[in-house]
Formats: structure tokens, C-alpha cells, sequence
């Protein structure tokens, strides 16, 4: 049988297109999946897509089935569910998550593959990375019961950190974002908003998403004395300054960094990455976080889409692409 599949690569920076391919046979031990949906993370496949990862950073940033070299050509994603067509029998039939880039069809091992619970539809489960990215986040900061804590930055990291933090006993959360349109994605995920000059101050724990200067900034000023602003922004070849001076030091401020690449030392002992992400996979279940799903096109419109998203023609937090399901070949 002719296996054939069809990928989006970068082709140079801020330009793409979709290149066929031919499918090897999955070997014992492997997959055939067809994909459903892919997610397109705006912040880190944007800027990926326009080039800006740093040198220093191209390993570092690589995702685990990536093809080519930054800054480009380059294959790139990370978030794909898809149907087992092939594979062990347990598995044939269903649906999974991998950590794949847009692609129709492709071959991965079996370990790449994570079973969708039956109470996530395979619509919402393309946000598994980024719930496991907030996941990796809250292990790190470790928040407290009554926390009073802030998020800047109400991006699609930014906001599964604050759907998480919502379900925290006795926690005040509240998203702040430049954008009064993030209102009603707080709203439906049931926390509080505000734009930066209004939001609430005296906060013990500042999770800071947005990937700005001035957010950074904010996020220093709304702790109080001996507090921690945990930085999840990627801010990739671009240089950032601080206000270190003034009250920095008099009031021990802590500034301190979370990734998603290495599972947070709080839980490293005990947890694995595919424990990880089984968890992500889980929390999926509340439907709330389908308002993370902001746009949504075709695999074949991808060459037209990434642009719009990379310049913010196309806003979007979790932009989903829809695979056309056709019969092998």
C-alpha cells in the first residue's frame, strides 16, 4: 500500500507551505495515526515561524518529532490528536495525543502516544500541551491555600494557569491582560480580570505570561513584600530590562523561572513526563476550557493562517486545524 501524508513546514521565516511525503510501514512497537485536530500555540509557534529562536536556543527548543534546523526549513507543532489506524490492538481505534507537528498522517513509536479519556472530546484535547505546560507551572510555584496571586498575561499559557488556579481552595485569582476583550475568556473560565493599571496588588505569588517588558514589570509591582513572580514567558531572541533598583531588594522580591521541558523538581522524584501529561489529559475534562479554542481553520489553509497569526491579523489563544478525513492511498 501507497503511503502517502502531507506536512506544513516553515519554508523561511514568516512563509509556509504544505510538501508531501510517503509514510514508512509502522514497525512492531509503532503507530500509523491519522491526525483529527492540531493546535497551533501562538506565542512559541509564532515566533518560531517568524524565526526569532535564539542560536543558543536551537536545541533547547526543538520539539521531540521536528524536521529540519532553526531557522529554517523546519517542521514544527507539538500539539496533535489523531486516530490509531495501525498499531498494537489495545490501541487501534483509538484516539491519542502526540506531540507532533501539522501533519495528515504520520509514524511514532507507541510510547509517543498518550490514550484520550473518553470524558475529553478529541475537539478540546488538542490543549493537553499547554494544561501540561500550567501543570509544570503550578508544581513549581506551589501555591497555598487563601493565595492571593495574579496572572499577567491572558495568552493561551497564561490562561490555562489561571482555569487551574481556579479550582484552588480559598485562592483569590485574578487574569490581567492590556486586551478588556480577555474579560469574557476569564469569565468563562471563572476567574477575575483587569487590565494592568487596575489589578489587585499585595499578591503573594505573580505568574507572568505575557511575554512583554512592561508585563514583567507589572507583575514585580503587584507582589507583596517577600513574594514570587514565577516567569513562563518566551521571549526568544528579544532582550528584556528590569526595575531592580527602587524596592527590589528592600522588599526581597523573588523572580523565578518554570519550562515545560524538564518536569519541575518539586516532582521530579515521583512523577514522569507521560505522568504529566496523562494529568493534562485529564483536567480536560471541564468543558470551561474549550474557551481556550479562539479560531479555527483547515490543515490546507495553514500557508494563508500562520501569517495572520504570527502579525495578530488573526487573534487567537489555542488556534485549532481541522484534518479533511480521507481514505488512504
Amino acid at each position: 500500500m501507497n503511503r502517502t501524508a502531507r506536512a506544513f513546514w516553515i519554508d523561511s521565516p514568516g512563509e509556509g507551505g504544505i510538501r508531501d511525503l510517503t509514510l514508512p510501514d509502522p514497525a512492531e512497537g509503532e503507530v500509523l495515526v491519522r491526525s483529527l485536530f492540531s493546535g497551533v500555540s501562538r506565542g512559541t509557534e509564532t515566533l518560531v515561524f517568524r524565526g526569532g529562536v535564539p542560536a543558543s536556543q536551537h536545541a533547547v527548543m526543538r520539539a521531540p518529532f521536528q524536521e529540519g534546523e532553526f531557522p529554517a526549513p523546519v517542521k514544527y507543532g507539538y500539539l496533535n490528536v489523531g486516530l490509531v489506524e495501525e498499531g498494537p490492538r489495545d490501541l487501534v481505534g483509538r484516539t491519542v495525543f502526540c506531540l507532533y507537528p501539522h501533519q495528515t498522517r504520520y509514524v511514532v513509536p507507541v510510547a509517543a502516544v498518550t490514550v484520550v479519556p473518553d470524558s475529553v472530546p478529541a475537539e478540546r484535547a488538542v490543549l493537553a500541551g499547554t494544561i501540561e505546560t500550567a501543570v509544570n507551572a503550578l508544581w513549581d510555584a506551589a501555591p497555598l491555600v487563601g493565595d492571593r496571586i495574579a496572572v499577567v498575561g491572558g495568552g493561551m499559557v497564561g490562561c490555562s494557569v489561571a482555569a487551574l488556579l481556579a479550582r484552588f481552595p480559598g485562592v483569590r485569582v485574578q487574569l490581567v491582560d492590556a486586551d478588556p476583550a480577555r474579560a469574557k475568556t476569564a469569565e468563562a473560565l471563572g476567574v477575575d480580570f483587569a487590565v494592568p493599571e487596575d489589578a489587585l496588588g499585595g499578591c503573594d505569588l505573580v505568574v507572568h505570561a505575557s511575554a512583554t517588558e512592561a508585563g514583567l514589570a507589572r507583575s514585580l509591582e503587584l507582589l507583596t513584600a517577600e513574594g514570587t513572580v514565577l516567569e513562563l514567558s518566551w521571549y526568544g531572541d528579544r532582550k528584556v530590562s528590569l526595575p531592580l533598583g527602587e524596592e527590589f531588594h528592600s522588599r526581597r522580591l523573588v523572580i523565578r523561572s518554570s519550562q515545560v521541558g524538564a518536569v519541575s523538581p518539586a516532582r521530579r522524584s515521583s512523577r514522569t513526563y507521560a505522568d504529566r501529561l496523562a494529568l493534562a489529559l485529564e483536567l480536560l475534562a471541564d468543558p470551561a476550557l474549550d474557551a481556550l479554542v479562539t479560531g479555527d481553520s483547515a490543515f490546507e489553509e495553514l500557508p494563508d493562517v500562520m501569517p495572520k497569526l504570527a502579525s495578530g491579523e488573526i487573534p487567537a489563544l489555542c488556534h485549532r486545524v481541522r484534518y479533511a478525513q480521507e481514505g488512504l492511498t
